[in-house]
């Protein structure tokens, strides 16, 4: 074996050119496809840490059923104690209570249908960007007090501003009579017009005292600060919630299943274009392979009648294969790694994020994710084409005649 790795690192060199030429392309392939990966990678959690935390959450409790049918009463008894219960076996994480009902809003001008969610003022900016993206006025304060905040384009439709009134009418959890009114004291803009246009909160306790909630909610939010915590807190919360009737706990896969499936579409549209890299770079190694074989066409076949086995000289030529690939792979990733690295601490922006992310109350760059699996995956799979493309000049060397392999020129 360590004469078969010596013949193939000589052979490896007798075109220097040739052979750097092929390398230096898998070097430039797996260094861009780790950061193209690791960069992808941290979009995706990017992209599903701010959409989780606009609204969802990474993970609710809800009672059996709501996620399909949200219903005023399908609903969590003493769901403030619950909360707090909660927090205390999750320390780490941002726990908040809501509860949430479709009612009619009326101004002086017009009336509208919308979503009324009550939320716990001092625990719901922990959980949500919205009170973060209140643009005029202020977020909730009381969690008693006859105050609401809506978006900008109910705002336009309703021709209101902070300081005005609005009239609630709806049906409350027992099947009486909802109304309310309240003043107006802040208008958010999240960027998202369905979500500005249908949205508004209010205290938690004014919403279970108009809709005859008692100590009732709808749903409980849990928020944590990596996605990679999600599986031992969703372990946490089943454990303590099991021996509560009627109660489920959902993760965000649940809770927002497009975006999942978005993540899913775009994975694929870059995998191909990703293929077609490792395909041009698979077809470079079989280049120069096969090359390198026809080149030695004379010297394989004396070789040949002097008794060594075809199969020998196959493996010799995939163990040159074998070699050069890993010298792409390991410089590479050294690079790509390098790469990624700093781009994980100094962010990756381009022009106009800044401007975008102060608008949506987001993080103004990119975080390249920097793990073994974004690390390997690309070169990993260059690594492996590239072996496959040494298949087919190595095959070539079992159909060796030795005599016309030595009139060869």
């Amino acid at each position: 074996m360590i004469l078969s790795l010596r013949l193939a690192w000589r052979n490896l060199w007798r075109h220097k050119r040739r052979t750097w030429l092929t390398a230096l392309a898998m070097i430039f392939s797996n260094v861009l496809l780790i950061f193209m990966i690791s960069l992808q990678f941290g979009s995706y959690d990017m992209m599903i840490n701010n959409t989780l935390r606009a609204f969802s959450g990474e993970i609710q409790v809800q009672h059996e059923g709501y996620q399909q049918n949200p219903k005023l009463r399908s609903s969590i008894p003493a769901i403030i104690p619950l909360a707090l219960e909660l927090r205390s076996i999750l320390p780490d994480a941002h726990i908040a209570a809501r509860a949430a009902a479709f009612a009619l809003v009326s101004s002086e001008q017009r009336s509208l249908g919308i979503q009324i969610v009550g939320v716990q003022p001092e625990y719901e900016p922990m959980v949500s960007t919205l009170p973060g993206m209140v643009r005029e006025g202020r977020f909730l304060q009381d969690s008693n007090a006859a105050e609401i905040v809506i978006g900008r384009v109910l705002a336009r439709n309703l021709k209101v501003s902070v300081g005005d009134e609005l009239t609630l009418l709806g049906s409350g959890r027992d099947g009486s009579f909802a109304a309310g009114v309240v003043s107006i004291t802040g208008v958010f803009d999240s960027g998202s017009s369905d979500l500005d246009r249908t949205l508004a909160e209010v205290p938690l306790g004014y919403f279970q005292d108009t809709f005859a909630m008692r100590d009732h909610g709808n749903a409980i939010v849990v928020a944590v600060d990596d996605l990679s915590a999600v599986p031992s807190a969703l372990v946490a919360v089943q454990k303590e919630i099991r021996g509560k009737k009627g109660l489920t706990v959902l993760d965000w896969t649940q809770l927002q299943p497009g975006l999942k499936q978005a993540i899913q579409a775009d994975m694929s549209s870059a995998w191909f274009m990703y293929g077609l890299l490792i395909i041009l770079v698979a077809f470079s190694v079989l280049n120069t392979q096969l090359m390198s074989v026809l080149e030695r066409t004379r010297e394989f076949g004396v070789i040949t009648a002097l008794g060594i086995k075809p199969r020998k000289l196959a493996s010799l030529v995939m163990l040159e294969t074998a070699l050069m690939a890993l010298i792409g792979l390991v410089i590479g990733v050294a690079i790509g790694w390098m790469i990624a690295s700093y781009l994980n601490i100094a962010g990756f922006h381009y022009p106009g994020m800044e401007e975008m992310a102060e608008k949506f109350n987001l993080p103004d760059r990119v975080y390249p994710s920097v793990t073994f699996f974004s690390m390997i995956l690309g070169p990993g799979i260059v690594f492996l084409f590239s072996l496959l493309a040494g298949v087919y000049p190595s095959l070539r060397l079992f159909r060796l005649q030795p005599v016309e392999a030595m009139r060869a020129v």
